[in-house]
């Protein structure tokens, strides 16, 4: 613990801005046993549940509060998790309302309707004193795409999600300048929230035309100190959810979450969504798995930009796609900002050394990113 002790205590303090006699939980993912990961995989997500335990351990020492709950693996990022971590950030009042509403089912199965996801929000509402008050999801898979995340943070929950974290990153991406950051951030939101469409070119052959009409971008710059907050830790991005059925183009993808791919995958983009996958790469098989379980997998759910200067590892994808001057593209779910797709699946992909050009409702055009340096 004494390792990462001055991370912990700026995680507590800066990001999350913990408030005396606050409700503190922390949750991670076990390894399931069908789970084929590499021996580096396997030790840093081995080192992500421990970690995620020492926090826990820490906040309850330092504040008084610190519940630790885990679970074994979702299927994938985006994924709900189980029953038993909603019982755990929940009320027994609210999960046992869920259920005799019939609500349960359906937001565990992510298969809600509009309609009855607003009564399991009045029900989160009425009870959300009892709601934990800060979340840390130190877990492998993503929850950020998901009901559970998005029920607990309109019961006013400050949601920090830290998916295929590296402890390590405690004293690297972590130590960035929280508040230049943010100044950083604001700006490049203000500049893409002037476009319509967002233009984006590679040295690897990637050509995309994101459709940004009707949309607005935001900012994830780390600090979560407002009642229902929720980011990415580490921050640093500017992010949309591009409009359905506009964007087109190819996505030459280079890099997977945890490591290169042993050769490029190229992904054909037509009315906002895959319509084509070339390459050898076993990411390939997976990617055309998840097409066939949920067609809305294909669908192209995010465009972010990096702004963080201290981040800097390209086999991690919850610190690349934060790296200053690289954009990422998502597939999947967008539901959790502004977009209308819903997916038990959201997975984003780093492009290096991009070219981003906005171009106004006038059709004029601005570099704001010029082979990978940040222009404003």
């Amino acid at each position: 613990m004494e390792q990462y002790q001055q991370a912990f205590e700026s995680l507590f303090a800066t990001n999350m801005g913990y408030r005396p006699g606050e409700r503190i939980l922390v949750f991670s993912d076990l390894i399931r046993s069908d789970e084929a990961l590499t021996e580096a995989d396997r030790n840093r997500r081995s080192r992500l549940h421990a970690t995620a335990r020492e926090l826990a351990d820490f906040s309850r020492i330092r504040f008084g509060s610190g519940e630790f709950s885990d679970f074994p693996a979702t299927p994938a990022s985006g994924a709900e998790p189980p029953l038993t971590l909603w019982q755990a950030v929940f009320s027994e009042a609210i999960i046992e309302q869920l259920e005799i509403t019939g609500l349960m089912g359906p937001l565990l199965a992510k298969s809600i309707d509009a309609a009855g996801l607003e009564r399991a929000r009045g029900i989160v509402a009425a009870g959300k004193a009892a709601v934990a008050n800060i979340i840390i999801a130190l877990a492998n898979n993503s929850t950020s795409h998901t009901n559970f995340r998005k029920l607990a943070c309109h019961a006013g929950a400050r949601f920090a999600s830290l998916p295929h974290f590296d402890p390590e990153m405690f004293a690297t991406s972590m130590t960035v300048d929280w508040h230049a950051l943010a100044d950083r951030t604001a700006k490049l939101v203000e500049a893409v929230n002037r476009a319509e469409w967002v233009y984006v070119e590679c040295p690897n052959g990637t050509v995309m035309h994101i459709c940004k009409k009707g949309r607005k971008a935001e900012g994830d710059d780390g600090l979560l100190t407002a009642d229902g907050a929720f980011g990415n830790l580490p921050a640093g991005e500017a992010y949309l959810a591009p409009l359905e059925g506009e964007s087109h183009g190819t996505m030459v993808i280079e890099w997977g979450p945890t490591a290169k791919l042993a050769s490029p995958l190229t992904l054909t983009v037509a009315d906002g969504r895959v319509v084509r996958l070339d390459g050898d790469d076993p990411l390939k098989q997976r990617l055309e798995a998840k097409f066939a379980e949920n067609p809305n997998c294909r669908n192209l759910a995010e465009l972010g930009i990096g702004t963080n200067d201290k981040a800097s590892r390209p086999d991690n994808v919850l610190e690349a796609e934060k790296i200053l001057g690289t954009i990422h593209l998502a597939l999947g779910d967008n539901t959790g900002f502004g977009g209308m797709v819903a997916a038990p699946f959201h997975e984003d992909y780093v492009f290096y050394q991009p070219t981003v050009t906005l171009v106004m409702p006038d059709g004029s055009q601005e570099i704001i990113i010029d082979n990978g340096r940040l222009q404003l």
